[in-house]
């Protein structure tokens, strides 16, 4: 097949994946003789394979004079190895039709490819995703060219409103937690960075017995286990205990700040550190923000800020679950005037609903929304894929999936009002405004 014909036929099945599959495959799960957990979905509607390999090697493990490094290190991971050259991975990718890509957050990175499942382009993705994991390069003259970009970056970025709320809440929330670190890095850092950072940080973090591999498409158990062995063979070897991240401490008190700015707007983010991914009380505190703010305009901060009182042009709460306790959030964007006010409400809202919980009515609405919306998050196979990942590096039951709908119909007002009543404090908050004037009662409660 050639490289055009190829192309063409990965765009087919790309686009057959989004065709609705709602059936949940067996999650199969087994250890290599690498000591990498491997999580396979056997599927072979598509001659497709999606693929990652990821370690505990996120933001979260940087220290805080060499913020960045975890990312530069996954970054560079598809530079260059044994005898490639950057131009020669993206060369060998696109010619067999293939994808390769990354994911870097707090808690993790990697690589992942997309490929043909047939056997001559499998294997050629195969090699290089292997070869890029066990022996990177780091080419200085590419390091050095990323970390001016990023510096160029970091300062454009630094200027920008929502940054500016983000890092300080982070900093807030966090304090000395490297979660409060920011992923890129600070400009100081990255400049710093050195090739032997980059090196040192691979043969500490991406360990074969810290990997996680995660693979869904049209190929056997059989070689399932193969590739799975030919992706951590040869990757360094573990030197101690698999890394881990310090617990976070709850909030002592609140904290408000507030940073003048020339925006037209005033950017504002209320909250603090939540929710562990595996913690049991997840799912109550996933659909009780689908009532608070996680629902669109169906939630209350959503209805009692905007729609009643026209306070923001947007407000919401979310939870972002990591290995240790993500943080609890809600973001609004409204008028400088108006945020004083809107803080008011915000909070009186969240106190509310702390307190008492969703009425019965709420509760139904939202699991219906979620439950009905469910099929959505597994219709192809990169959506599965991504759940598969999380499973496997998080450690969650393999029926996790499988027994989402069933947890979330289960979930009574009592479980949502005690979970938050464990989790989210309203006295003990941070609250950030950054605005073109100080806004009046932002400390307000």
């Amino acid at each position: 097949m050639s490289p055009g014909n190829l192309g063409l036929g990965l765009a087919a099945a790309l686009a057959l994946a989004a065709a609705p599959a709602w059936a949940i495959l067996p999650i199969q799960q087994w250890q290599a003789a690498s000591g990498a957990r491997v999580y396979f979905v056997e599927n072979h509607d598509l001659p497709m394979l999606d693929i990652s390999v990821e370690f505990p090697a996120g933001a979260g493990y940087d220290q805080p004079a060499k913020s960045g490094v975890a990312s530069m290190t996954q970054r560079l991971l598809r530079s260059g190895a044994e005898g490639m050259s950057e131009d020669d991975v993206a060369r060998r990718i696109a010619d067999i039709g293939a994808q390769l890509g990354g994911r870097f957050d707090a808690d993790r990175a990697g690589l992942s490819v997309r490929t043909l499942s047939s056997e001559a382009e499998r294997r050629r993705a195969i090699d290089i995703l292997a070869r890029s994991l066990r022996a990177p390069a780091f080419p200085g003259e590419v390091l050095n060219r990323e970390k001016v970009r990023l510096v160029g970056s970091l300062k454009e970025a630094d200027t920008k409103p929502d940054t500016i709320v983000s890092r300080t809440f982070y900093r807030l929330a966090y304090r000395e937690h490297p979660y409060a670190l920011r992923a890129s890095g600070e400009i100081e850092s990255v400049e710093g960075i050195t090739r032997e950072d980059l090196l040192a940080f691979h043969r500490r973090h991406y360990a074969a017995r810290y990997a996680v591999v995660a693979l869904i498409g049209d190929v056997t158990r059989a070689q399932a286990e193969e590739i799975a062995e030919e992706l951590t063979r040869g990757l360094p070897e573990a030197s101690g205990q698999e890394p881990e991240l310090p617990p976070v401490d709850p909030l002592a008190q609140a904290a408000t700040r507030t940073v003048p700015h020339h925006a037209a707007q005033a950017h504002i983010l209320i909250g603090a550190p939540g929710v562990a991914r595996a913690d049991p009380d997840y799912i109550a505190l996933y659909v009780g923000n689908h009532v608070l703010g996680g629902g669109g305009f169906v939630s209350r901060i959503t209805e009692e800020v905007r729609q009643k009182r026209g306070l923001a042009y947007s407000a919401a709460s979310y939870f972002y679950p990591l290995q240790r306790k993500g943080p609890f959030v809600i973001s609004m964007q409204t008028r400088s005037d108006q945020a004083g006010e809107a803080l008011k409400v915000a909070r009186a809202t969240l106190a509310t609903f702390v307190k008492n919980g969703p009425t019965a009515e709420e509760l139904e609405a939202a699991k219906r929304n979620i439950v009905d919306g469910f099929p959505l998050r597994i219709d192809s196979n990169r959506k599965i894929h991504e759940h598969l990942a999380l499973i496997g590096f998080y450690r969650l039951p393999l029926d996790y999936l499988e027994d989402f709908v069933r947890r979330v119909e289960r979930v009574s007002a009592a479980e949502i009002r005690d979970a938050f009543r464990r989790h989210v404090d309203p006295a003990r908050m941070v609250t950030v405004v950054v605005a073109g004037d100080t806004p009046k009662q932002v400390d307000a409660r």
